[in-house]
């Protein structure tokens, strides 16, 4: 029993933190799936554990945009559509790419990202105008948003969210706001393809799990109140952040 104080001692207030960052701009995995590992979780279990605990947070932060209006249902849904089979798809990839490829490919994407962000003061602002797409364009670009960051969720993982709401602001045209309600759901999604792989593996720690998901779900409501109540602007900072934290970790595993 002591163990798990222990265990909890650490992963709590670190996955709180980590439901903070990720109700508002993605991420959270960049600070939850480290807590597990610090805290002595097998990798596999640290990750199984991780997805159950954050999917939690990531409901609580889609409800809370649902019902401040922040979010388009129909591409919110066929995104998540996508991402469910994309991220099952990349978990089967994941065995045959190797890891420096995939690092090396998030080490040229990372720093394009920030430096459009730079020079594009203007992108996810709300009052923006949304692009006027065919409708089968909108089906079309919803579902492989979805299925290619989806998939990317299963390879990899970290900065899933970011990336999402990224896609919704450049290929939408929604404002960040709007873009990070639909990256919730889709995310979810993502999430769920890889807890069904993890739970018939064995490979979740339901006891460190279950008060892991409570502290994530305090952290989104926090943060989601906060972005709701300071709009695209609080977004916007903390997407550099987390860009910025997830490009030093990356570079970090690829060169040491």
């Amino acid at each position: 029993m002591n163990e798990l104080f222990k265990i909890w001692s650490i992963v709590c207030p670190l996955v709180f933190l980590a439901g903070f960052v990720d109700s508002i701009a993605g991420g959270g995995g960049l600070i939850s799936l480290p807590a597990y590992l610090l805290a002595g979780l097998p990798a596999h279990t640290a990750a199984g554990t991780n997805k159950l605990a954050a999917s939690v947070g990531t409901l609580c932060a889609a409800v809370r945009y649902i019902r401040a209006g922040k979010i388009d249902i129909r591409v919110s849904l066929l995104a998540a559509l996508g991402s469910f089979g994309g991220a099952a798809l990349g978990s089967s990839l994941a065995l045959m790419v190797s890891d420096a490829a995939l690092k090396l490919l998030m080490l040229a994407a990372l720093p394009a990202v920030a430096v459009f962000l730079i020079f594009r003061r203007d992108f996810g602002k709300e009052g923006g105008q949304e692009k006027e797409l065919p409708e089968r364009k909108r089906v079309l670009f919803s579902v492989l948003i979805g299925l290619g960051i989806g998939c990317y969720d299963g390879l990899i993982g970290p900065g899933t969210g970011t990336f999402l709401l990224l896609a919704f602001t450049a290929v939408m045209g929604f404002d960040l706001l709007k873009s990070t309600g639909c990256a919730k759901v889709a995310n979810l999604a993502s999430n769920l393809a890889s807890i069904l792989v993890f739970l018939i593996g064995g490979k979740i720690y339901f006891a460190v799990a279950l008060p892991a998901a409570a502290c994530t779900a305090a952290g989104s409501l926090v943060g989601t109140k906060l972005a709701l109540a300071g709009g695209s602007r609080y977004v916007r900072y903390v997407v550099f952040m987390v860009l910025g934290i997830l490009f030093v970790k990356t570079a970090w595993g690829f060169f040491a």
